[in-house]
């Protein structure tokens, strides 16, 4: 008795030890990041001295916003870890500048980026917005890559390392086949769907891109690619769009010298950067050691722009941004969060008017519905809906978008995709690779169905057909009734084909070119609330203690597969099937297009 009641005390004591040892590392990290924070705001708040220059980072991934932060042990030990530089951010920076009289110029520098074309088009437009200021942009780059170059083309001087080049090689994507590893494992991916053009279930029954997939895409980057060139040829007046495709296709600028670079003109000079400061500071009329770099984050931290949740007259943005999941986390679109959301602004006196944001190729079936529901309580409240279409807003992106009262989309925004797929797995091939053998006992024939340890019978084939086609009719309606458009229209430009947007525009599935202060400042006009708004943004960060600690970003799986993938088999495709496995049957959701702008 004795014995146990010492056992039980020296393990409460070290529970005890533990709890504080752990409290005390938390507390510590929280000390250093509130130290870190009133660092930054302190040093903030002093340093947009007259003459200051802001400094864009044109390098690593852009993300649409935001987003919370996890506590990621692997990162805080190896300390490899940062937060992405957000569109948001750099646009509000941007803005901030063109107004601020401290600002002088905007020093681009510039690398290899990853960032959809409709990101860095809306990046682009900001610099433009910006030039009428009357203020320089300067662009310097040891590497420029597609994306790179294209914002960096706007830019009043472009400088190129004498060792440097520009990657600039066009559009184009690669899409991976899955058919002859899923027989290898045993596994069929039976498909029910609705849509000539919805290829989202090809690399699961397919070893090739079919016909009509290809040709989408051909149409697809062919006019998004034009608009670039374009837009390439009217800011550097020395090269026509038709140069730039010979530059490309017969010159191969990507591996010629850098001299080869000023003489097509798409840069002005060969500099190293170690003169960049020179150079600056004689385009400045300033002493080199005067000069003030400041980061976009200072001229962020200076503004309330987005956080004027008590305003009585506030135009809501609300940011849809991801995957659309039947719950899921940071990344994806979580209908039971974001539909709450959408109720509480609807209720809200405060709120005239609201923006939705929506970055998203899609997802379940269901989420959509849900959105779609709430956003329609959103009308009834009298209250003007506008969306701004971001990367991407197709399938269930535009199922929850085409009912807005307008809408507006980035010309290098991908939508449409107006069908509906379903995939149920069958791996019984697996099963019995294994030797796991599937046995069930039930009332009904089709207690167990859809089962993924059996393939479907004609019956339930059908069955699911059925059940497909009466949820693209729904979307067919949905899109005509929001549109106004007659169903046949809509069955013609459907068929899960993707649109630029500058076509969608002209078949009528968008209103507008334009970004999203175009949208906002047009819910504003259609509620007369004049010069007397501001704007809130939703959904606020959820902070956490982890968020006080500098440089920490979420867990990522792809590490995780990386140490754990030992075989044959390509990472890309184990991920690709796991996400398959765990998807809802039912998917309204654009296939896979990745367009690659950082080659």
């Amino acid at each position: 008795m004795l014995k146990k009641f010492f056992m039980n005390a020296l393990s409460s004591f070290v529970g005890a030890w533990i709890a504080l040892v752990l409290f005390g590392v938390v507390a510590v990290l929280v000390c250093i990041g509130i130290v870190a924070k009133l660092g930054v705001a302190s040093s903030n708040a002093e340093s947009v001295s007259k003459g200051s220059v802001l400094t864009i980072e044109l390098s690593g991934m852009i993300q649409e916003r935001e987003t919370p932060l996890d506590l990621d042990y692997i990162s805080l030990i190896t300390r490899d870890a940062s937060k992405p530089q957000t569109l948001s951010a750099l646009v509000t920076a941007i803005g901030e500048a063109k107004e601020n009289k401290n600002i002088s110029a905007i020093y681009l520098k510039c690398g290899v980026i990853s960032a959809p074309p409709a990101t860095l088009n809306a990046l682009r437009n900001a610099l433009g917005d910006f030039r009428k200021s009357g203020k320089k942009i300067i662009a310097y780059g040891d590497t420029y890559t597609n994306g790179s170059y294209y914002v960096a083309s706007v830019a009043d001087s472009i400088f190129l390392n004498p060792a440097g080049s520009i990657m600039m090689q066009g559009l184009g994507s690669t899409s991976l086949y899955y058919k002859n590893l899923l027989d290898k494992l045993g596994i069929e991916i039976q498909v029910v769907k609705v849509g000539t053009y919805k290829s989202a279930v090809e690399p699961y029954i397919l070893n090739e891109m079919s016909v009509p997939a290809r040709a989408q895409l051909d149409t697809l980057y062919g006019n998004m690619w034009q608009y670039i060139r374009s837009g390439i040829a009217k800011d550097r007046k020395k090269v026509t769009a038709a140069a730039i495709d010979s530059l490309i296709s017969k010159d191969f600028i990507f591996i010629a010298p850098a001299s080869d670079n000023v003489k097509a003109g798409l840069v002005d000079r060969l500099v190293y950067e170690r003169n960049m400061d020179d150079l600056i500071a004689d385009m400045m009329g300033k002493d080199k050691d005067k000069l003030n770099f400041i980061s976009p984050q200072t001229l962020v931290d200076q503004t309330a722009w987005g956080q004027e949740y008590n305003s009585k007259n506030q135009i809501a943005v609300l940011y849809a941004t991801g995957e659309i999941v039947d719950g899921g986390g940071s990344g994806t679109i979580n209908y039971q969060k974001l539909v709450p959301i959408i109720i509480k602004l609807a209720e809200n006196d405060k709120v005239k008017g609201m923006v939705l944001r929506v970055n998203s190729p899609g997802g379940a079936v269901f989420g959509s519905k849900q959105i779609a529901d709430a956003l329609d309580y959103f009308k009834t409240k009298g209250k003007t809906l506008a969306v701004s279409m971001g990367d991407y807003a197709a399938s269930g992106g535009y199922w929850i978008s085409c009912c807005s009262d307008r809408i507006f989309a980035d010309p290098l925004t991908i939508t449409g995709s107006i069908g509906i797929f379903g995939l149920i797995p069958n791996v019984a091939g697996l099963a019995e690779k294994i030797g796991v053998t599937p046995q069930s006992v039930s009332t009904n024939p089709e207690a167990d169905f859809p089962a993924f340890y059996k393939p479907m019978n004609e019956v339930q084939q059908a069955a699911m057909q059925k059940y497909v086609e009466r949820g693209y009719d729904e979307f067919i309606k949905r899109v005509s009734a929001g549109r106004h458009m007659d169903e046949a229209k809509v069955r013609e430009i459907g068929e899960g084909r993707v649109w630029d947007a500058q076509k969608a525009k002209q078949i009528g599935l968008v209103d507008a070119l334009g970004g999203l202060k175009d949208a906002i400042d047009w819910v504003a006009s259609e509620e007369d609330l004049g010069e007397n708004w501001s704007v809130s943004v939703y959904p606020s960060l959820e902070s956490s203690v982890w968020e006080m600690i500098p440089e920490l970003s979420n867990i990522k799986t792809e590490n995780a597969l990386k140490n754990a993938l030992k075989g044959d088999y390509d990472e890309l495709a184990v991920k690709f099937l796991i996400n398959v496995l765990r998807q809802k049957p039912l998917q309204a959701r654009m296939p896979l297009i990745e367009v690659k702008m950082d080659r």
